[in-house]
């Protein structure tokens, strides 16, 4: 955009020279002072009248401010309604994924249970199945005696008094509840 140059500033104090040292008296410093600083100020202050009547805006510049605004305004929401869909079409893709997944294992499962030697593993352990003329034989107790929980002592019928510091005592049943090795049979399917 082009400028036309701005018409001289039509301040009252430019036109005045300066006083270079003037002698200063107790009276007159604070007045003194008072003046330099309105004189500063008014040869710092710009007129928005002036700097406002600088600007040239030709049609066409209007008109493209006026398409950029528009432009903005209508561009924005489909914008954020883009990124939107992008995010749900990203979880359904995900989605998908996870499904198919799953239906190939399902596949996989199915495949095996179209074999009889799968069929019949399945029947004998689950089930408990066996073929004619064969023997099934259920172990219990297939532990090893160390693993096996300790044997529960009875319940006396005396009362004991124990001592009053009672903290030892938990952590040692906390800390021994935490490491012991329990014997735990196979969940039953």
């Amino acid at each position: 955009m082009a400028r036309r140059p701005a018409p001289p500033s039509s301040s009252p104090h430019s036109d005045e020279p300066r006083p270079q040292h003037a002698p200063r008296t107790s009276a007159s410093a604070p007045s003194g002072r008072r003046t330099r600083t309105r004189t500063r100020l008014a040869d710092r202050a710009v007129d928005v009248r002036e700097w406002a009547s600088g600007i040239r805006l030709s049609a066409f510049a209007a008109i493209m401010l006026s398409l950029v605004v528009l432009g903005t305004w209508v561009l924005v929401p489909t914008i954020g309604t883009y990124l939107d869909q992008r995010q749900k079409i990203a979880a359904l893709e995900h989605s998908v994924q996870l499904t198919e997944e799953q239906i190939a294992e399902l596949e996989r499962e199915q495949a095996r249970w179209d074999d009889p030697v799968y069929i019949t593993t399945q029947a004998r352990e689950r089930l408990y199945y066996v073929r004619p003329g064969q023997v099934p034989y259920l172990v219990d107790f297939d532990l090893d005696p160390a693993d096996l929980p300790p044997a529960q002592q009875e319940v006396s019928e005396e009362l004991q008094q124990r001592g009053a510091d009672w903290m030892p005592h938990l952590l040692r049943s906390m800390t021994a509840a935490g490491l012991a090795q329990t014997a735990v049979g196979t969940p039953a399917r």
